[in-house]
């Protein structure tokens, strides 16, 4: 098996807002290369006493991608036949269209071709179990220590859908929704990737959880991790499917039905969304949305006002926002 692979040349402050970009067409699990010091808690998550000296910081990132090729060569994305040229257009499309709010350095972008690796598998050698407040995340390849048992645990395994909870959205949006929960909750998390915000709602003592996602590959991943947390069919549906333009979607997922909707995705697409969503929310129901990278902070809370909806709160972590809003009762 062989890929090809687009590497970027970026500036470190620009590493998350491209691979979200490129997440949205499609290109997924960023092998990242910079000269950052490691944090102290990721030097705790490499379980390694003492750590060489590295390079000093100059501020350049590298974001390889990654695309599997087909038997003849040919190049698939989203279940779409695309090549090298097609793929490198787009790239540079989102490229010039952050540069009018960002800087993003030089932003070349070469392809090259790799041989066989398991790309699929190799990151789990690089996600630890961690706590988000005092919740403990652990993935299902590593075991729960003596001394975290008896808390509160979440299993994630996300598979090759997105969501491990380490990302500052997620816990943006992980910190709103135990804040808003109740026990007759019923909530919604549109782009549920893992399912890791509606599991964990469930886990906390939500009435039902309905998860929307585009990705296919979500549909194991939930199934996964709603088995590892003993989280039951009856408790949580999923559903594949774009809930801003396909009325079917709609028609299932149901209207005026939910106490809270979740939706933990790029502001790009919480603006064509959330005058949609409205119509799935109880009155005086609650809106989390994350993902907004700070520059489009202003935008989202826009919409969201446009929407009918009255802003609750914002909260920030890192460059990253989350605004919670009220449907008026």
């Amino acid at each position: 098996m062989k890929w090809t692979k687009f590497r970027i040349k970026t500036v470190t402050d620009a590493e998350d807002i491209i691979i979200s970009s490129l997440y949205e067409i499609g290109l997924e699990g960023a092998q990242i290369e910079d000269k950052v010091p490691l944090t102290a808690l990721e030097k705790e998550q490499m379980f390694v006493d003492i750590l060489p000296e590295g390079p000093e910081d100059d501020g350049i990132a590298y974001l390889s991608f990654f695309v599997e090729q087909k038997e003849d060569g040919s190049l698939e994305i989203n279940g779409m036949p695309t090549d090298s040229d097609t793929v490198v257009k787009r790239i540079e499309e989102e490229l010039a269209e952050l540069r009018f709010f960002m800087e993003i350095g030089e932003g070349s972008v070469t392809v090259s071709e790799t041989e066989d690796i398991d790309w699929i598998n190799n990151w789990k050698q690089y996600f630890h179990q961690f706590y988000i407040d005092d919740l403990l995340v652990i993935p299902s390849w590593e075991e729960v220590r003596e001394e975290d048992r008896g808390k509160k645990i979440l299993h994630i395994d996300p598979g090759t859908a997105f969501g491990t909870g380490m990302h500052e959205t997620t816990q943006l949006c992980i910190r709103q929704i135990r804040k808003y929960l109740t026990p007759e909750t019923e909530l919604l998390d549109v782009g549920t990737g893992s399912g890791i915000l509606a599991i964990l709602a469930l886990m906390y003592g939500a009435k039902r959880a309905t998860g929307t996602d585009l990705d296919p590959c979500a549909v194991e991943a939930v199934a996964q991790n709603m088995e590892a947390n003993g989280i039951t069919q009856e408790s949580f549906r999923m559903m594949i499917g774009n809930i801003i333009t396909e009325k079917s979607v709609q028609d299932e997922v149901g209207y005026e039905c939910y106490d809270i909707v979740a939706a933990n995705i790029l502001a790009d697409v919480l603006i064509p969304l959330t005058p949609v969503i409205v119509n799935q929310m109880k009155r005086g129901g609650i809106y989390i949305t994350s993902g907004i990278i700070d520059t489009k902070e202003q935008v989202v809370r826009e919409a969201v006002e446009a929407a009918g909806l009255e802003i609750l709160e914002v909260t920030y972590q890192g460059e990253w926002v989350s605004v919670t809003a009220r449907k008026p009762e």
